[in-house]
């Protein structure tokens, strides 16, 4: 009897550390596939900011442009109403 239990502390103890090794190496694992995640979701980020800024540069790009535009157009309609109002006096 006294065999019979030393032999099931013994092979319980066994099991454990078995398992022990098991879960430190699945922890291990996760932890691994944490830092993945989160490098992954750093040079998505960088991503993002840069698409942000080239978006942003080439709405004031586009808007300069439109402010020439306008600028154009508002300078050649004030030219032609002092045009029209010499002739008119």
């Amino acid at each position: 009897m006294r065999r019979l239990v030393i032999a099931t502390v013994v092979l319980t103890s066994v099991a454990l550390l078995a398992c022990s090794r098991t879960a430190k190496t699945e922890a291990s694992a996760a932890g691994d596939n944490a830092a993945a995640a989160a490098d992954h979701a750093g040079a998505a980020t960088v991503a993002a900011a840069d698409d942000a800024g080239r978006a942003t540069r080439k709405a004031a790009d586009r808007a300069a442009a439109d402010t020439r535009a306008a600028a154009g157009t508002a300078a050649r309609k004030a030219d032609a109403a002092e045009d029209a109002a010499a002739r008119t006096h």
